[in-house]
């Protein structure tokens, strides 16, 4: 795993501050969560309203909390949305009652398995109210009569997403999409949140080939109601990646885009390999994060997916344990090293057609041997000049090149450049 950096620091400090915010799958918590993001990267956020259609879909009402309780006979309370907003059922409906805990048990949701531990919940579609709860809690509390409390309103409104666009020296694009809205989840997802938004931030260093397009979305309906206002233009869309669970201390895991062999899937393969880190690559699978609304047969678009610990991996996943202790600097700063090593090389991954293919060019009078002397890689690097002039046919990218040959990728990219330079080969 990469050490500690100041980017690592930064980015666990933008998950602490996102942290305590109730995000759902609208409402102001998503809002005042993309304004912090806002102070990182300039976003344009788009507001759609209650009832618009997005392909199968409707956009539904909008929800927001203010307070939510359980009140013991003598006031106290035993359940707080202000301790923790996992503590409420995600989308409940405003209730104010008075029951006693036989009838209360049927709203309360706990992990027998993890009595510590509050589980994350949510009733998107169906009307419902509910709490969520240790089962050390509900096991210590006596029979009586409980106040219930949940101060909310689901009325008209809008879902709320931004995007924030790097400009490439081309207008095909890049997709970088993670959701925003789940509560008080370290992992899953505030470490994707950070790393996309300082991934944003370090390809803004320079002018990227492709337009790198950041979507920060509400999960499903979110990246639906994206794709529906988007379809005219998503031929752009070249490649993409979805981040998730970027932040645990497990290995790098890559989930393949349903193609399987577009080409984001082969740079991550071929990335992830020759850093030489932990890691695992699977196969496509309809479930999961986002992928599977950009992967849809009616898309079909090349995204894949990067997370450490995959979603449901982990005991921890949408409990309450994911938190602040489960994430850590040196793992989100390994998760951006990784996607800034993969988007370096698909940036470059270019095809090139050799200006002189019958034979082998003299490379000596041309100065290329020379202006490689002293090198200590100076015999690869000849290597992969002759590998790319070799394969500078249109038909076969650097990447295409590295693999065959054996050779690393820069080292075959810096032999291209230097071709290109010569007026030996044009992309």
């Amino acid at each position: 795993m990469a050490p500690v950096t100041a980017a690592g620091d930064e980015m666990y400090a933008l998950v602490e501050r996102l942290y305590p915010l109730c995000r759902s799958i609208t409402g102001d918590g998503v809002r005042a969560t993309l304004e912090i993001v806002g102070e990182y990267v300039p976003l344009r956020v788009h507001e759609v309203p209650t009832g618009t259609q997005v392909l199968d879909w409707t956009v539904p009402q909008e929800w927001n909390i203010r307070d939510a309780y359980i009140a013991d006979a003598t006031g106290k309370r035993v359940v707080d949305f202000a301790a923790s907003s996992l503590h409420v059922l995600g989308y409940s409906v405003p209730v104010s009652a008075t029951m006693p805990l036989a009838e209360l048990r049927g709203h309360l949701y706990t992990l027998p398995e993890h009595p510590a531990w509050v589980p994350y919940r949510t009733s998107y579609y169906q009307p419902e109210w509910g709490f969520c709860l240790t089962q050390e809690t509900l096991d210590a509390l006596p029979d009586g009569e409980y106040e219930v409390c949940v101060d909310s309103t689901l009325a008209d409104g809008h879902l709320t997403y931004a995007e924030h666009v790097v400009p490439g020296q081309v207008p095909d694009e890049v997709i970088v999409s993670c959701h925003v809205c789940h509560p008080s989840l370290a992992n899953d997802n505030l470490a994707g949140i950070a790393v996309a938004t300082f991934l944003a931030r370090a390809l803004a260093e320079r002018t990227p080939y492709y337009t790198y397009r950041f979507v920060f979305a509400p999960g499903t309906i979110g990246a639906i109601t994206w794709l529906a206002r988007n379809a005219d233009r998503i031929d752009r869309v070249k490649h993409g990646l979805v981040l998730a669970c970027a932040g645990d201390p497990g290995r790098l895991t890559y989930k393949q885009s349903r193609r399987g062999d577009a080409e984001i899937d082969r740079v991550m393969r071929h990335v992830l390999a020759a850093s030489k880190r932990p890691h695992r690559v699977t196969e496509f699978t309809p479930y999961g994060y986002d992928e599977r609304q950009f992967c849809s047969p009616g898309f079909d678009l090349g995204v894949g997916s990067l997370s450490r610990t995959p979603y449901a991996g982990y005991p921890e996943y949408h409990t309450s344990a994911d938190n602040l202790d489960f994430v850590s600097p040196a793992a989100m700063a390994d998760t951006l090293a990784l996607c800034r090593e993969a988007f370096a090389v698909l940036d470059r991954n270019r095809r090139y057609v050799n200006l002189s293919p019958y034979g082998e060019p003299q490379l000596g009078r041309r100065g290329l041997y020379d202006a490689l002397g002293g090198r200590s890689d100076t015999k690869q690097a000849q290597m992969a000049m002759l590998w790319v002039l070799s394969l500078s046919d249109g038909e076969h990218g650097l990447l295409d090149v590295a693999e065959r040959s054996g050779l690393p990728f820069d080292t075959v990219a810096a032999a291209a450049d230097a071709l290109h330079g010569a007026g030996l080969i044009k992309a």
